[in-house]
């Protein structure tokens, strides 16, 4: 079997995290993208129309806070690494603006595309150099997929898929894995998580905790 790939969940939504993250030799990092106001924006904050604050779950950011910008992220980054970029938001805009804003800075060099919104990981169609994955959160997310990939198969064109850890079995992955490469699972972030979702055989996993993939990366050692 395929050791999984250690993806390093959010951390190149920070400078600090993107250099964490390589310093530990992740094999992939992921940021979320956002299309607002003509930029591309890396957080996974969400923005809250005219009220002056960015929220997540447990987190509220006054909304003139600097903002990081995916050219900023590039621009730090060494060539070798892999980005995912996580495609957030219901437009396809967002997708064809990473596009154009890619072939500007870094034509050719490989990276991740995914999103639970597939429109806009199918703006990257036909683009040679980027693996597009297909995220499903809901398990009817998840029925789509499932179809969604059988009918990527048939045309050749498949990559990788994205489930959540709740929706993940033994059965799931294998079944995912007669039409994609690559299927990765999140959140992981514990020990006992791990061993779980690798005894299924997951190719990705995707995780906030640096010592759990360093625990993933010893493994492989």
């Amino acid at each position: 079997m395929t050791r999984p790939l250690a993806i390093a969940h959010r951390a190149g939504n920070s400078l600090a995290g993107l250099q964490a993250a390589v310093e530990l030799g992740a094999d992939v990092i992921e940021l979320d993208i956002h299309h607002h106001r003509g930029r591309l924006e890396v957080r996974h904050l969400k923005t809250a129309g005219r009220l002056p604050f960015m929220w997540d779950k447990w987190e509220l950011v006054p909304a003139s806070a600097p903002r990081l910008h995916l050219d900023e992220v590039l621009d730090a980054a060494d060539h070798g690494t892999l980005f995912m970029l996580d495609l957030k938001g219901r437009s396809a805009s967002v997708g064809h603006s990473v596009a154009e804003l890619l072939h500007e800075m870094v034509p050719n060099r490989p990276v991740i595309v995914c999103s639970r919104f597939w429109p806009a990981v199918e703006s990257f169609a036909g683009v040679e150099w980027v693996r597009r994955v297909y995220s499903a959160r809901r398990r009817d997310e998840l029925t789509r997929l499932r179809r969604h990939v059988r009918t990527m198969s048939a045309h050749g064109s498949a990559y990788g898929v994205s489930v959540h850890r709740s929706l993940l079995s033994a059965e799931l992955v294998a079944e995912l894995h007669e039409s994609v490469d690559v299927v990765m699972t999140w959140p992981i972030n514990d020990d006992a998580a791990l061993a779980d979702v690798t005894g299924k055989g997951v190719t990705g996993v995707i995780s906030d905790e640096l010592d759990v993939l360093e625990a993933l990366l010893a493994a492989r050692s």
